[in-house]
């Protein structure tokens, strides 16, 4: 696994030169602008919140009275902690589903800017075909859904272990690792779709290659330093990845 993440590391470099020499910026900014708004206003809207649910959730298990009354520091730091892991783990839940949100709406712009760059990558011309679009789009979509409802299943168990002391601090780590799966995942599978792979296929190829997903969706999440960049970047890192991978 750890050879592939490294692959999926370096494709992430080779993406960088690949949309210079081809020209690829137009896929890259204009995209890029449009998705780092709604990204700011999204964050801003799901971290005001996630301080209102976490109120709502220590005045409901009445936790602020009860540390008054024991005033005692080492609980204090507990609950703090505690607080802290709570609210990162709300924001990542929040960010999940914001990134399920680009995926259906952006589908059909990934799905050619993969088409396109494998074209140039099999030194072929692209020839553009709304059957295939439409095709790759709903399979995307699809695959958005599921992904998506299996990444909030084990967020929504993750939330609740956060809530215990100790044990619950690694939990914003174990959903990050999830997140760059299953974000990785999605990148990959516009290839695979068009290297014959079914769903199920895709899914199985994935399992076996969790290096390239996770490699994939750990840089992603890196590149929000650059946030413009991120989303049509990594499709275009994926891309560059499986070939790497289909030509070994």
């Amino acid at each position: 696994m750890f050879k592939e993440i490294v692959i999926a590391f370096q494709s992430w470099s080779d993406a960088r030169t690949f949309t210079r020499d081809n020209r690829f910026w137009k896929w890259i900014i204009i995209p890029g602008i449009i998705y780092a708004a709604l990204f700011i206003v999204a964050m801003f809207l799901f971290w005001s919140s996630s301080d209102s649910v976490f109120s709502w959730v220590s005045h409901q298990l009445r936790i602020e009275p009860w540390l008054q009354k024991e005033r005692n520091e080492w609980l204090s730091f507990l609950f703090v902690m505690t607080g802290m892991m709570l609210h990162l783990m709300i924001v990542l839940f929040y960010f999940s589903l914001f990134k399920y949100m680009i995926l259906i709406i952006g589908s059909p712009l990934f799905a050619l800017l993969s088409e396109k760059t494998e074209a140039i990558l099999e030194g072929k011309e692209h020839h553009f075909n709304w059957a295939d679009l439409r095709r790759d789009c709903w399979r995307s979509i699809k695959l958005a859904l599921r992904n998506g409802g299996w990444q909030a299943v084990y967020l929504l168990a993750l939330l609740l272990l956060s809530l215990v002391p100790v044990i619950g601090w690694i939990t914003p780590l174990i959903a990050l690792g999830m997140e760059c799966y299953y974000y990785g995942f999605s990148m990959l599978d516009y290839s695979l779709a068009r290297n014959g792979f079914n769903p199920a296929q895709s899914i199985h190829f994935t399992s076996r290659h969790k290096g390239l997903a996770i490699g994939n969706g750990f840089v992603f999440y890196l590149m929000h330093l650059l946030i413009i960049l991120a989303p049509a970047f990594a499709i275009v890192a994926a891309t560059l990845a499986v070939h790497k991978v289909k030509n070994n």
